[in-house]
């Protein structure tokens, strides 16, 4: 059996990795926050998306990608069919988004389909996990250990379940971040896992077709960048609760402003009436802020 390496590169690729898969979750968990309270089907639909991309896409394929970068067989080069490595990616983010709709949309049986969720994304996970293997090209045999490969599908569904638990219940950003961290351990967990089931057998030296790790590090790397990117983006353009509070306050302000009537806020106490507060007046019985300017 051929020696196989899994830190070519030291601690650097694993800890790339987690804290890629740590960022990817937080993301995802922030983005099922959003879901949560969001007030249409559109909108539930598109947080669910952007869920999706950001544990499927960054917190599990990309970490898997990354700790690629520094496995290596002795005695022969090994090349990535690019097909396949863009198949794995898309499995995971339609396993996980999958997995999201059982256990986020309805209101019956919800721990019956987190774990229903949790299983099938799970699976789906490790499909990815040993598709992504399958893409790798080498002079020789591969076989892996069936338990081994148990224990990584194992861990693939049980991280998966508590990942939907998390996206259900979590929404404190305190607690957000805890739980990033965890599911950061749990998914490279499962990779590591995954991992040591497989031994080599090397063959004859031969030619390998496909793409080497490095020749795929700038597009996929710069994929992973802009997606970020793109999903923080979106988390902080979009409106919050408050925003929405604002804006349907002004609107009101504004349909007063044709009407001739001042809507009224909530009566004060009587000593705040006598002796308004600093930046705020009486104003035909209601309250006056400096919100009231934008007018």
């Amino acid at each position: 059996m051929a020696q196989i390496h899994h830190f070519d590169h030291g601690w650097i690729t694993p800890t790339i990795s987690y804290t890629l898969s740590v960022l990817g979750s937080l993301l995802g968990l922030t983005l099922a926050a959003r879901f949560r309270s969001a007030r249409s089907n559109g909108e539930r639909v598109w947080w669910l998306i952007l869920a999706a991309v950001a544990i499927g896409g960054t917190a599990i394929w990309s970490m898997h990608f990354v700790a690629m970068m520094g496995f290596s067989v002795t005695g022969t080069p090994i090349r990535y069919d690019v097909g396949i490595t863009a198949a794995s990616a898309i499995l995971a983010v339609v396993a996980v988004a999958l997995g999201l709709v059982i256990a986020l949309f309805g209101s019956k049986a919800q721990n019956f389909r987190i774990v229903a969720g949790g299983v099938f994304a799970g699976l789906g996970v490790a499909a990815m996990h040993y598709t992504g293997m399958a893409a790798m090209h080498l002079n020789g045999e591969i076989s892996y250990s069936a338990t081994r490969v148990g224990m990584s599908i194992g861990i693939a569904v049980v991280a998966a379940s508590v990942a939907l638990w998390l996206a259900v219940t979590v929404h404190k950003p305190l607690a957000i971040f805890v739980s990033a961290l965890v599911m950061g351990i749990a998914v490279n967990a499962m990779h590591f896992t995954g991992m040591s089931a497989m031994s080599v057998r090397t063959d004859a030296p031969g030619t390998l077709s496909g793409a080497t790790a490095t020749s795929l590090i700038v597009p996929i790397g710069a994929s992973v960048v802009f997606g970020i990117l793109g999903l923080a983006y979106a988390l902080m353009a979009a409106p919050t609760e408050e925003d929405r509070a604002a804006a349907a306050y002004l609107a009101a302000r504004r349909e007063s402003g044709h009407t001739g009537t001042i809507p009224r806020q909530a009566a004060a106490p009587m000593a705040e009436q006598q002796q308004p507060s600093r930046g705020a007046s009486a104003l035909g019985g209601g309250s006056w802020t400096y919100r009231d300017r934008s007018r």
